[in-house]
């Protein structure tokens, strides 16, 4: 049985959000390997750049936008519009509601922000401590099988048959990309350990923006996002400090370029989208659709970095994409049946 989301966005358009963040943060890691090679900067201080960096723009979009909408509202409409007197039970019941909404948002903001920083740090870390292959496998095969079960216990979200078969087939698959040409794979206890945290944090995130969406706090899930950031950013301070917080003088011009994109691509632009197509796509759902990202760094890497299309690369590819598309168009009936029992 499948819950109907309760946002205005069409699930159309919230899967097709999910599906561009994923893609974006795909390019994420071809960007940070050739940001590695001069800048001098270490995973988590890369990370808080990026962080950093993504609440900026995000920033000045925000300015933007609210210069133009301001420009745009008609003059004197306050003025020749005035509202009808209210009781003093309705101010109260308004009151209420506001207070309800407001804590609701600041409890999304600190959740999310923290568990931003963990997400991502965690996974450097466990890349760091054993390899990227095996790295990646525990944290994004462990994320979407977390965000169900959290998503079941805490929302009532279910699957169904078809939904667990399409999960299956992305891990299946997300393996076979990943460890089809990465040779012999060393795991060690604390790369494992990382990468549970960092599937833990990615659940978290994702399980915090939609339930707290639900109960009334995604009026501005904008601003949920630039708060997010901010509190993340705080986070990774203390850490990015302690390991360097500036890249080497020497080719910093090319440091510079790659830091803006990181920042501007897959942060600002992919984690905006990302939270807010959850608004209208299922947690479980998006955290399977997320697993395009290393489709689309594979790609970048075969096209762009001269890496070899293996078998392996092929395969996976085709069996993970087609479980995301059969995941898709379970989650599109599923709303539909949903509208149509309401």
């Amino acid at each position: 049985m499948h819950t109907t989301p309760s946002s205005a966005l069409p699930v159309g358009r919230g899967l097709a959000y999910v599906t561009l963040a994923a893609t974006a943060w795909g390019t994420a890691g071809a960007s940070a390997a050739l940001l590695y090679r001069g800048s001098g900067l270490s995973p988590v201080s890369l990370t808080f750049w990026r962080t950093v960096g993504g609440l900026l723009i995000l920033l000045a979009v925000r300015a933007v936008r609210r210069r133009r909408t301001v420009t745009a509202a008609p003059a004197g409409t306050a003025a020749t519009s005035p509202r009808p007197p209210e009781t003093s039970r309705r101010r109260t019941r308004i009151t209420d509601l506001r207070t309800a909404v407001t804590r609701t948002a600041v409890t999304r903001i600190l959740v999310t922000g923290v568990a931003l920083a963990v997400f991502q740090a965690a996974y450097f870390e466990a890349v760091e401590a054993t390899g990227l292959a095996v790295g990646t496998v525990i944290t994004m095969g462990a994320g979407p099988v977390l965000i169900a079960i959290g998503a079941r216990l805490l929302m009532g979200e279910r699957l169904g048959a078809g939904g667990i078969l399409a999960v299956t087939g992305a891990l299946a698959g997300l393996l076979i990309l990943v460890l089809g040409g990465s040779g012999a794979a060393t795991v060690r206890p604390a790369g494992v350990g990382y990468a549970l945290l960092s599937a833990a944090g990615c659940a978290a995130m994702t399980l915090t923006t939609r339930r707290l969406g639900n109960q009334g706090g995604d009026a501005d899930p904008y601003a949920s996002t630039l708060g997010a950031f901010a509190v993340g950013a705080l986070c990774l301070l203390p850490l990015a400090a302690a390991e360097g917080l500036w890249p080497h003088a020497h080719d910093l011009g090319r440091s510079l370029v790659l830091i803006a994109y990181i920042a501007a691509v897959p942060t600002a632009l992919a984690y905006a989208l990302y939270f807010a197509g959850l608004a209208a796509v299922r947690a479980a759902t998006a955290s399977v659709i997320s697993l395009i990202e290393p489709v689309s760094a594979a790609a970048i890497a075969v096209l762009f970095l001269g890496e070899r299309l293996t078998m392996a690369t092929a395969a996976g590819t085709a069996v993970l994409l087609t479980a995301v598309a059969a995941l898709a168009v379970t989650e599109a009936r599923g709303v539909v049946a949903g509208a149509r029992r309401a």
